[in-house]
């Protein structure tokens, strides 16, 4: 297959790529998604078959704005509303009851459906001149380090998918925020751009899923993307050391063996001279490293590194999206550097 270059100005030859039921690379201001036409079938099979993606990780239709919402779902609270009017468009998505129009593709059999309203301008012209939901995952294969820029998309999508739109680097860099409005109180289901503490300003009580925090046993079905299985990850295996930095950095810095790589905040560099390492923004600065978390990942599939050290920010507003990509790519294996040293 020979995959489509197309620039910002062709909405429309994206558009109607989407409505003859091909699979295009979309810009989000969270990451890169992979998208199909989201009420056909068929079309959304193709992005499990070009991800390698589990059939039981359901997927989010990405609508142009929010009076889209009752075409696809029933029984919309108020609380959608709201969070419409202050976070829309943005990265959140809500998950709210499906009408009989959405596929049990998109959703994994669920009686549900998350959506969202993307910011990037682009993404939404292409929708709403395809005039369709957009079922849009990251456009990584599944599991490897979503792509917040074409190239990385490229990289594992090209000749897989029928075309892809440069919108530009993202500026968000991690997933959307996903909560879940058919439970009292509402639950978030993942970490992102809109923060925990944004939702509770907004909502009042939210209960954050024990998903955030640790895996999914193997009889559990995600409600949302991102939930059940191991992501993010690059080739090497990843350890994770929270603590203060210094604490982590010192922890890393006496367990570092030669053949080792690390993610670091960038005052902590010159510590790990002589080793491949990736800063991700200043230790005080979260919203940088969400930018840069996922190029870090893929930056060490380019080295012959056999295991990564990761310094991880505090888990409050944003830091909680990237800590959690973190300890998703390194399937939960963390050390608390303040119980060792």
């Amino acid at each position: 297959m020979n995959t489509q270059r197309l620039t910002a100005g062709q909405t429309g030859q994206a558009a109607e790529l989407l409505r003859r039921g091909g699979l295009l690379g979309i810009p989000t201001e969270t990451v890169y998604g992979l998208g199909a036409d989201g009420l056909n079938p068929q079309a959304v099979a193709h992005i499990f078959e070009a991800k390698g993606r589990p059939q039981d990780n359901p997927l989010i239709l990405h609508i142009p704005t929010a009076d889209w919402l009752e075409r696809y779902c029933a029984d919309i609270p108020p609380a959608a509303y709201a969070l419409a009017e202050r976070f829309w468009p943005g990265p959140l998505t809500m998950i709210l009851k499906r009408k009989p129009i959405v596929p049990d593709a998109v959703t994994a059999g669920l009686d549900t459906v998350g959506m969202r309203c993307p910011a990037h301008p682009v993404c939404r012209a292409i929708i709403a001149a395809a005039d369709r939901p957009v079922a849009a995952p990251s456009g990584n294969t599944s599991g490897r380090p979503s792509p917040t820029n074409m190239a990385d998309m490229l990289e594992d999508m090209d000749g897989k998918i029928d075309g892809i739109v440069d919108g530009g680097p993202c500026t968000v860099g991690v997933e959307s925020t996903i909560i879940d409005l058919t439970e009292q109180p509402p639950r978030l289901l993942r970490p992102g751009g809109v923060t925990l503490e944004e939702l509770e300003q907004a909502l009042g009580e939210v209960a954050v899923d024990p998903a955030v925090t640790r895996l999914m046993g193997a009889g559990e079905q995600p409600r949302a993307p991102g939930m059940k299985y191991r992501h993010y990850a690059p080739k090497a295996p990843v350890t994770v050391v929270r603590g203060t930095p210094a604490d982590a950095a010192r922890y890393i810095r006496r367990h570092l063996d030669d053949k080792d790589g690390v993610i670091c905040f960038n005052e902590f560099v010159p510590l790990f001279e002589g080793h491949p390492v990736e800063p991700i923004g200043p230790k005080d600065d979260p919203a940088e490293q969400a930018r840069r978390v996922f190029d870090a990942l893929r930056y060490f599939d380019g080295t012959d590194v056999v295991h990564i050290w990761a310094q991880c920010p505090d888990p409050e507003g944003i830091g909680l999206a990237v800590s959690n990509r973190l300890n998703k790519a390194a399937g939960f294996h963390i050390v608390d550097a303040a119980k060792k040293n």
